[in-house]
């Protein structure tokens, strides 16, 4: 039995796949953003050129064309990749810079909680990164403008009691502070209690 919808192609390798000139480019970028292949670079290239592509038929006059342009401004616009007051006909220069500068890995070695690009990976991927004290593993996640600030190290939450506030105990029914010891003889029997 299949899957229950089909996932469409993230991706889709250039026509000229052994061009020098190509891949000696694609690796600079894939270096300058610490990429681990060529997959998520051509990820990127793929969404730009269908962004691109929503914009030609834009621009070509498509009935009911205001939703999808107000669509395309507005993820662009959160994502921070254009500012307001951008017209349609720039977003035709648009290239993959712009999108690969919104991921988290390259905002994390940006904001100089890593020291280069493959260490913001690394430190992502093993969960050292929060985004609004949450966790976040994914290091191709696309970071919009509001939560760009709230970028930091995973902080875990702390169990312990504090003696000085008052609140649950680990203890059960012993307040915070005391100490139950049990007395004990050297041979292991309990002591007898005293007598009044």
């Amino acid at each position: 039995m299949g899957a229950p919808k089909r996932n469409g192609r993230k991706f889709e390798k250039p026509k000229d796949i052994w061009n020098a000139q190509r891949i000696s480019a694609d690796n600079a970028l894939i270096t300058k953003y610490g990429l681990k292949n060529m997959s998520e670079l051509w990820k990127a290239q793929f969404e730009v050129s269908r962004i691109r592509r929503n914009v030609r038929l834009l621009l070509s006059g498509v009935p009911h064309g205001e939703t999808l342009q107000r669509d395309i401004m507005g993820r662009l616009e959160r994502l921070g990749v254009i500012q307001g007051g951008v017209t349609l006909d720039s977003l035709l220069d648009l290239d993959e810079n712009a999108l690969l500068e919104r991921r988290l890995e390259t905002i994390v070695f940006k904001k100089g909680l890593a020291r280069t690009p493959k260490q913001a990976r690394q430190i992502i991927v093993h969960g050292f990164i929060a985004i609004n004290g949450k966790r976040v593993n994914r290091p191709g996640y696309m970071v919009n403008k509001d939560e760009e600030a709230h970028i930091s190290y995973y902080k875990p939450i702390d169990l312990t009691v504090n003696e000085n506030k008052a609140g649950p105990t680990l203890a059960g029914d012993v307040a915070a502070g005391e100490v139950v010891a049990e007395q004990k003889n050297p041979e292991g029997a309990e002591a007898p209690a005293e007598e009044k």
